[in-house]
């Protein structure tokens, strides 16, 4: 059983890192901001849709495939952080904080409204 579980995440987080990567290149392609907006994005929605799928699965194949594969890769916490740092060493230190700190309110306000959209 151990093998199909490793199977599931596995193709999960291939389908995520994919969809992470074409979703975050259209946005970044198409703004025109000193902000990393396609990460920004992409961690906002992963956390939005794990708010839903946490509420309606907390185990299973279907969990294991979406939660912990497809949006686990589909979000990215490194990317966040280089880019967040990044920000700062090009003494865009406002910047760096609003990237930062708004991230994670929009991520966790986005969580929430997954789980409110499910009750």
């Amino acid at each position: 059983m151990i093998a199909v579980e490793y199977l599931v995440v596995g193709i999960g987080g291939v389908f995520g890192s994919i969809s992470r990567y074409l979703l975050g290149k259209a946005i970044s392609e198409k703004q025109a901001s000193v902000l990393p907006i396609g990460t920004m994005v992409v961690n906002i929605s992963g956390a939005l849709l794990l708010g839903i799928v946490s509420s309606l699965y907390q185990s299973g194949n279907f969990y294991l495939l979406m939660a912990e594969g497809y949006l686990g890769a589909f979000t990215t916490f490194s990317t966040f952080m280089f880019e967040g740092f990044k920000l700062y060493q090009d003494n865009e230190k406002i910047n760096a904080a609003i990237y930062i700190t708004g991230t994670i309110f929009l991520g966790i306000i986005g969580f929430m409204i997954g789980i409110g959209i499910m009750k």
